[in-house]
């Protein structure tokens, strides 16, 4: 099932996405007695992040991932733990055993993700096939890519394991998989920004080439939901 919300302004967006994500994670709660999520990067869900922070959860039931992660100390300043941390899980007393970042302090990118692969599969109660995330955030960028899968890289081609290696030019990353992120329950894109419309228009064609466009390759078992500002559709018809 999918989604479309268009909002007149980023701060809109913001908003509504705030809310429905701290509504989700409390009527996971209550029905699963647990919920999991994992978190995207970049400006866009960084207020949502200490909005989050805000509220009144049971942080002791949330177990928090991340989709994606640059191979970076956890100090360093482009990454998501980082941000997700400063803005969120440092302001919440939430146990520190439920919170599982990605491992990018080793000189291996390929033993790193599997090694985390390996925690994915040990913490679900999933002996085969692909566990489900309760809530995955995502967001695009301007090329269509979605968390570190990149247009035209090894990554995409990955459709036996949770996670793997994401290149972007010089840059290396850890990154959820196709598969992976296609098992969750709710999937929700933020997406904002007039530089994403060329993309947009190609990832709601039904001719798209998802190896063009990765974000295309995201078609979930369950909900799939986008958030969007006006300046993000523009005169694009995808409703």
């Amino acid at each position: 099932m999918s989604e479309v919300k268009v909002f007149p302004s980023k701060s809109a967006l913001i908003a509504s996405a705030q809310e429905f994500i701290i509504n989700r994670i409390e009527d996971t709660i209550t029905e699963k007695g647990i919920c999991t999520i994992a978190l995207a990067g970049g400006s866009t869900p960084k207020p949502i992040y200490e909005a989050i922070a805000l509220s009144e959860l049971s942080w002791d039931k949330i177990h928090v991932f991340w989709g994606d992660e640059r191979y970076v100390a956890p100090t360093h300043p482009d990454s998501n733990q980082k941000m997700a941390k400063e803005a969120w899980l440092n302001k919440v007393e939430i146990p520190s055993d439920n919170i599982h970042p990605m491992p990018t302090m080793g000189n291996n990118p390929q033993d790193d993700a599997l090694k985390h692969d390996q925690e994915i599969r040990d913490f679900f109660p999933c002996p085969q096939g692909f566990p489900s995330f309760d809530i995955i955030l995502l967001g695009m960028g301007d090329d269509g890519h979605t968390a570190s899968l990149f247009p035209h890289t090894k990554a995409l081609e990955n459709e036996e394991n949770l996670v793997t290696v994401g290149n972007k030019e010089d840059s290396i990353r850890l990154t959820f998989t196709a598969p992976l992120i296609n098992s969750a329950h709710c999937v929700v894109f933020l997406v904002s920004g007039s530089n994403k419309q060329n993309a947009l228009q190609q990832v709601f064609s039904e001719n798209c080439n998802s190896r063009e466009y990765p974000s295309k390759m995201i078609q979930p078992q369950g909900e799939l939901i986008w958030f969007f500002d006006s300046d993000a559709v523009g005169e694009l018809e995808i409703i």
